[in-house]
C-alpha cells in the first residue's frame, strides 16, 4: 500500500527483486520509486521485506531543509508495516528494522537505494487479510 499521502500519485505495486529509491513525491511525502521512474511510487504490502544497499540515514523531525538526516538505521534489511492506523491524518507507512525500531518511510533520506527482497504470503484467512491491509497501532 501507499501512504495517504500518495493517492495523488500514479502508483503500481512491488514486486520481487524490485529496485527502489525513496523519492519526494510532493505534498509533505515521501515514497519509494524506481530508479527508471521517479513519477510512479512503488506500494509495498505490508510484510514486504527489503534490503538498503546501507543502513538508511533518516530523520526524526519532518523536514529535511530544517532537520538533516542526523540517525542511521541498526540494519540494512527492513520489513514494511503500516503504523498509527488510528489516526488517519498522519503517515502510516514505516520500517521495521531488525532491532524492533520503526522509522516512518517519509522521514528515510531521500535517495537512499533498495531491493525488494520477498513479499508477504498471500492471506489464508480474513485475519491475516487485516493484517497485511493495516498494522495496529505502534508505539
Amino acid at each position: 500500500m501507499c501512504d495517504y499521502s500518495l493517492h495523488h500519485a500514479k502508483s503500481r505495486p512491488a514486486a520481487v527483486d524490485d529496485k527502489l529509491i525513496v523519492q519526494n513525491f510532493g505534498r509533505g511525502t515521501s515514497g519509494f520509486c524506481s530508479p527508471s521512474d521517479t513519477f510512479t511510487a512503488v506500494c509495498l504490502l505490508p510484510g514486504t521485506e527489503i534490503a538498503f544497499d546501507a543502513p538508511p540515514a533518516y530523520r526524526e523531525a519532518f523536514d529535511f531543509v530544517i532537520f538533516p538526516a542526523d540517525k542511521t538505521a541498526s540494519t540494512a534489511t527492513a520489513r514494511f508495516r503500516q503504523i498509527n492506523t488510528d489516526n488517519l491524518s498522519t503517515h502510516h507507512d514505516a520500517l521495521e528494522f531488525g532491532t524492533g525500531e520503526f522509522v516512518l518511510l517519509t522521514n528515510i533520506k531521500q535517495g537512499s537505494q533498495a531491493t525488494v527482497l520477498q513479499l508477504p504470503a498471500a492471506p489464508r484467512n480474513e485475519a491475516e487479510a487485516k493484517a497485511q491491509t493495516r498494522l495496529e497501532t505502534v508505539g
